[in-house]
């Protein structure tokens, strides 16, 4: 039977491609305020440059980025991972969804392909991802995953006139091969 690492149930990830320029355009403010911060406008010119250079973007350890899809093909997010150090076989990830794709399970799967990939193909030992407080979607899909809450640092994001802790969560890979031993 063939298999696809890069498959889900509803979804797909793939390397990024040109035509991608539009899903980081549709990104709005929430998202960007999610994922990083709202930056100040940028022209077209500036953007596609930004988008070039990451798409073609040298890559020195297992960092990247890949784009979701639906299984019909329709681009709907992106993930990335970063901060992987294989020495001590940790690393982190970030995503965004477009705002219509929202709440419809494609995070979800999103992470699980990712850390399949990194714990079993890899040998990777734990991710740890953050979560802006301000960011309850978030939240609780990770705690839903059953990733444990390891810390939180007050004050470190400010957004909306006022600040807010970051959340860091983690989980092994003998966590993720307990709780989702019945998609292994």
């Amino acid at each position: 039977m063939a298999t696809n690492d890069w498959q889900g149930r509803r979804i797909k990830l793939r390397a990024m491609t040109s035509s991608d320029v539009s899903l980081f355009d549709a990104f709005d403010d929430d998202v960007s305020r999610n994922v990083d911060a709202v930056h100040f406008p940028q022209s077209k010119q500036h953007f596609q440059k930004w988008f070039d250079g990451e798409m073609n973007k040298e890559r020195n350890d297992d960092s990247f980025r890949w784009v979701a899809e639906s299984l019909e093909d329709q681009p709907l997010g992106i993930i990335d991972t970063f901060e992987c150090n294989r020495r001590f076989g940790t690393f982190k990830y970030g995503l965004a969804l477009a705002p219509q794709h929202q709440a419809k399970g494609y995070a979800g799967e999103m992470i699980f392909l990712v850390l399949r990939y990194y714990f079993h193909e890899l040998r990777y030992q734990k991710v740890t991802p953050h979560v802006y407080s301000f960011n309850h979607h978030s939240i609780k899909l990770h705690e839903k995953m059953g990733f444990k809450r390891e810390g939180q640092l007050r004050n470190m994001v400010y957004s909306h006139g006022e600040f807010f802790d970051e959340i860091y969560y983690g989980m092994t890979r003998g966590e993720f091969d307990k709780l989702f031993a019945d998609q292994l």
